[in-house]
């Protein structure tokens, strides 16, 4: 699951992952970018998003990203990963400036390869914690 960095960010993962109609697991991703650094962090999401969505068994070249401009329900550093075809959902996440730099919050469905999306965040150079729902 990889160690947990910081204790409070996880429980409040944990907690969002609560059974609801599809199964959850997440994974928090400490970035090294403060907050004048918003398009290295943009590109991280996307990078990791592609993580997920190979292990998710989907095409990252098949997937966009949803920022929801549009949509009230949408908070300003909140994203959706989704198919091209049939605009399914891949991933979500919640990009949160912490103690002077970001943390990504990513949700998924359960059935993705929890291991295959921790290494896979671990050698684009990031640390990860696992968040199982």
């Amino acid at each position: 699951m990889g160690r947990i960095i910081d204790e409070e960010l996880h429980r409040r993962t944990q907690a969002l992952l609560e059974p609801g109609e599809i199964d959850l697991n997440g994974t928090i991703v400490h970035t090294p970018y403060d907050g004048q650094e918003d398009v290295k962090m943009m590109q991280a999401t996307i990078d990791v998003g592609d993580v997920i969505a190979e292990a998710a068994d989907f095409d990252p070249a098949d997937c966009y990203v949803y920022s929801g401009n549009d949509d009230t329900d949408f908070a300003s550093n909140q994203h959706q990963g989704r198919t091209l075809d049939g605009d399914d959902f891949v991933w979500e996440c919640q990009q949160l400036l912490r103690q002077g730099s970001f943390d990504l919050v990513f949700y998924y469905e359960a059935s993705a390869d929890q291991d295959a999306i921790l290494d896979g965040v671990e050698e684009l150079g990031f640390e990860a914690t696992g968040v199982e729902g």
